[in-house]
């Protein structure tokens, strides 16, 4: 648009050159000279045309990377701020946790502090203990010998002590049922205190020196449980 401006200044001022040398030469000007006078002005109007549109682009180009410039410095303003915002809230976080680490930490210790300072507080029990139960101790009871596994009508039977422990035996079937207190008695259990009970259905087992095994219906490997006898008032 400037470079438009001043050509047409210098066109205009070119006008009135035009018409004083029209007017000086116009008896003796002929056809021939006018077009060379034409030809020459718009010569001289596209060299400085030319001049002008070049110094005009320079000056605009020049004016551009001014502004490309300050955009730049205005951008890199931008990024450093927020970098050293990011920073300043980084190390704000991190502050904020050491801080929180430091408060935890402080609780802790201040509670096991009081944790140990209320157990030191506690009284003592005034109770102690009781004594472990003595185990029962067997008796001498004469029991039949056991049969041998490779032996014909015998069973196996297991006892569960109220320790836990369980002691196994062979009999014959044929055996008295007696046998089943005296082996017992032999383990430690008073025939008075404990007697012996099926474990499913659970009931009682009577015992009968008359009868055998087979007869009150231990006929195959079978689990009694020991147990105390409830006492009557």
């Amino acid at each position: 648009m400037a470079s438009r401006g001043v050509v047409g200044i210098f066109f205009l001022s070119a006008l009135p050159l035009l018409c004083l040398e029209l007017r000086r030469g116009i008896p003796e000007v002929g056809i021939k000279d006018f077009i060379l006078l034409c030809g020459r002005i718009f010569l001289l109007l596209a060299i400085l045309t030319l001049i002008i549109s070049v110094t005009a682009s320079w000056l605009n180009s020049f004016k551009s990377s001014e502004v490309y410039l300050k955009e730049e410095e205005e951008k890199n303003e931008k990024r450093q701020k927020l970098t050293r915002k990011k920073q300043q809230e980084i190390q704000g976080e991190k502050g904020n946790e050491d801080s929180a680490l430091e408060h935890a930490s402080q609780t802790s210790f201040r509670t096991s502090n009081r944790e140990a300072a209320r157990r030191r507080s506690l009284p003592k029990p005034l109770t102690k203990a009781p004594p472990p139960a003595e185990q029962p101790t067997g008796k001498e009871v004469d029991l039949p010998e056991e049969p041998p596994e490779t032996a014909e009508e015998i069973v196996t039977i297991a006892l569960r002590c109220l320790s836990g422990s369980v002691q196994r035996r062979r009999f014959f079937k044929s055996s008295s049922s007696q046998v089943l207190f005296d082996w017992m008695m032999k383990i430690g259990y008073d025939t008075s205190l404990y007697s012996l009970f099926t474990s499913f259905p659970r009931r009682a087992l009577e015992l009968d020196r008359g009868l055998s095994l087979e007869e009150i219906g231990i006929t195959v490997d079978t689990v009694l449980n020991v147990e105390e006898k409830e006492q009557s008032h």
